[in-house]
């Protein structure tokens, strides 16, 4: 089991940056794809990005240019730089792990809130 948990989320204004952070506690964290995800009230929960062990990226179109996603294996760490965020960024946004190795391994963590004011 593998247990995921995020920071980094609050409130901004429009415009302005946050930075998330998704640290995950397993000794094999080059070997999973991570990737951000968000929901919004009232809206399924969508693709933000996602970042495999040898840091191949895939993005969202909506957020390609304004999020970037990254990792650092050495600290089981991967992060979501947000910039100009908008209103509608507003959501919970949730770090996932999954590994393909027989079966495949899917986890979630407990989400964080993003709140962005107009």
């Amino acid at each position: 089991q593998v247990q995921l948990v995020e920071s980094g989320g609050g409130l901004v204004q429009a415009g302005g940056s946050l930075r998330l952070s998704c640290v995950a506690s397993t000794s094999i964290f080059s070997t999973y794809t991570m990737g951000w995800y968000r929901q919004a009230p009232g809206k399924e929960r969508e693709l933000v990005a996602t970042i495999t062990g040898n840091g191949r990226t895939n993005y969202a179109d909506s957020m390609k240019d304004r999020f970037t996603i990254s990792r650092d294996n050495a600290k089981n760490t991967v992060y979501l730089q947000m910039n100009s965020l908008k209103p509608e960024d507003t959501a919970v946004y949730y770090c996932n792990a999954v590994r393909v190795y027989t079966i495949t391994y899917n986890y979630w963590g407990q989400g964080t809130q993003v709140t962005v004011s107009s």
